[in-house]
């Protein structure tokens, strides 16, 4: 109601209730949450860098014991706000990315990963993220690991035969029409512009720029190089001739500076989701970061890693681009496997103080490192210890720009805009899960873990030994994590009421959605 239709009379009666209202109002004026940008400020450009199967402990900053250099990594966190409990939608990588695109839990509809040949996730009512932005006019690229799936058919040629038995069995070159164009990526869910390899270790090992293979492969996958630390893991296919897996991170980079420093000269805001390639295997650092480290060849990849952002803040910085971007940092899941070894080589645990790894619903598995930076906006140098997941980036970037979440998406989404200026999180609880009929369940210090354990990745005897983990055969696990980071003392015996108030919710969550969008 406008303050002018108070005054259109003058009786007792309406003069009383004008009163009343203009009270009302001044109430609702002074209760209203503080709008996070000013009308009048430019819509600021959104930068996303998500690494792959970096582990909380990885970061220097976060890490006192740490034997990786991270100072840009460091940079930021001292520039921005740094999250200590932060979540990942899951412990694998595309169910993660979708989720963080969509503002949407992944086990709403699916759990494992796109495989070789594999098509999209999405469907196609479902808005996504860039799709949001580009509603408000931003300028969108996709730069990195994709890992969301394509339709791959639509190259196949008629009659096309599958070779190979087994865990080998893939496509041959041949069978495809490399000059046609691959629908159904990332031009189709809202990027302007695509860059990048697909997935590092999986067919076809080739340049991907929009929609359209830049070289045809040709001859089969061979690793090259052959990592020094873990396995290559490259799925077999068709790869392009001579190429090489150590030139991936410092192309995609170059890519992204290029990209960023063209956009610069537009009036358009931009969205740049540049998602890493690293340090996920196969670990191959370049011969200049060979031995940089105390941390073997994976510590190696990480400060590689750490340099390429570098290279990104420094083209900010260049192009008077670092006081109006809010970019994000965060990682798909926790570390691979290999992270057991690294601790008795080379005394570096990833996870830090957490328990497991990635696949895991322990807390290592998806509690990842989340920075953000966006100047006069977020105080930097703060810490936060609030409780936030990358579904809510959806929501939380849509208050930021001004636009609406459309009916019915981005469900599992809330708005932290009042966490990013200090204040309380939107969330008390979060859903912890990677494999069907496997889940976790958090809610303020408490985590009921709804399975026999929390492991998937095998976890050494050597380890449980020396880090004090006794075999448990309960059927369920409840820990209190503010007491209890690394998840050592089961408390189900002694607290079942709380388990089973913890449980009852997880099922309402799975059944009816957040309880956001049952508001």
């Amino acid at each position: 109601m406008s303050l002018s239709l108070l005054h259109r009379s003058s009786g007792p009666a309406n003069r009383v209730g004008a009163v009343f209202l203009l009270g009302c109002l001044a109430v609702v004026c002074l209760f209203a949450a503080e709008p996070f940008q000013a009308a009048a400020e430019p819509l600021p450009n959104i930068v996303i860098v998500y690494a792959d199967d970096m582990g909380y402990g990885d970061l220097a900053v976060q890490n006192t014991d740490s034997k990786i250099p991270t100072p840009n990594l460091d940079r930021l966190a001292s520039e921005g706000m740094r999250f200590t409990d932060a979540h990942s939608s899951s412990g694998i990588c595309t169910p993660s990315r979708y989720a963080l695109l969509t503002g949407r839990y992944h086990w709403r509809k699916f759990h494992g990963i796109v495989n070789s040949w594999g098509e999209s996730v999405f469907d196609p009512h479902r808005t996504t993220l860039p799709e949001m932005l580009k509603s408000r006019g931003y300028a969108t690229a996709c730069i990195g690991k994709w890992h969301l799936g394509w339709d791959w058919a639509a190259l196949r040629k008629p009659g096309a035969q599958m070779i190979g038995t087994g865990r080998k069995r893939t496509w041959p070159a041949d069978a495809y029409d490399w000059s046609q164009p691959i629908p159904d990526g990332p031009l189709a869910h809202g990027f302007d512009h695509y860059f990048g390899d697909d997935v590092p270790n999986f067919p076809p090992y080739a340049w991907i720029k929009d929609d359209r293979v830049v070289q045809p492969p040709t001859v089969p996958y061979a690793p090259n190089p052959e990592p020094d630390e873990g396995s290559a893991e490259g799925r077999p296919g068709p790869m392009v001739d001579g190429w090489r897996q150590d030139d991936v991170m410092p192309t995609l980079t170059e890519h992204v500076v290029k990209w960023v420093s063209q956009t610069a000269k537009d009036d358009r805001p931009f969205f740049l989701y540049w998602p890493w390639t690293s340090p996920h295997a196969p670990i191959i650092p370049t011969e200049a970061w060979k031995g940089k480290t105390n941390a073997g060849p994976y510590g190696d990849f990480m400060a590689q890693s750490d340099h390429h952002l570098g290279q990104l803040l420094n083209t900010l910085d260049q192009n008077g681009l670092t006081e109006n971007t809010l970019l994000i940092f965060s990682a798909d899941n926790g570390p691979e496997k290999y992270a057991y070894e690294r601790i008795r080589n080379h005394d570096h645990r990833s996870t830090g103080p957490l328990r497991g790894l990635k696949r895991d619903i322990w807390e290592g598995g998806h509690r990842v490192p989340m920075l953000i930076r966006w100047p006069g906006h977020v105080q930097p140098g703060t810490v936060n210890d609030g409780l936030i997941s990358q579904v809510d980036l959806f929501a939380t970037l849509a208050a930021v720009v001004g636009a609406d979440v459309p009916e019915g998406m981005a469900e599992d989404s809330h708005d932290q805009t009042a966490l990013l200026r200090g204040e309380s999180s939107a969330r008390d609880s979060v859903v912890h899960n990677t494999y069907a009929n496997k889940f976790a369940f958090r809610e303020g210090d408490w985590v009921l873990v709804d399975a026999k354990t929390g492991n998937h990745s095998a976890v050494p005897a050597w380890f449980d030994e020396a880090f004090g983990y006794a075999k448990d055969d309960s059927s369920a696990a409840l820990y209190r994590l503010s007491d209890d980071l690394s998840q050592h003392d089961n408390l189900i015996d002694r607290y079942p009421d709380k388990a089973d108030d913890l449980r009852a919710k997880l099922n309402r969550t799975r059944t009816h959605g957040e309880v956001r969008a049952l508001k």
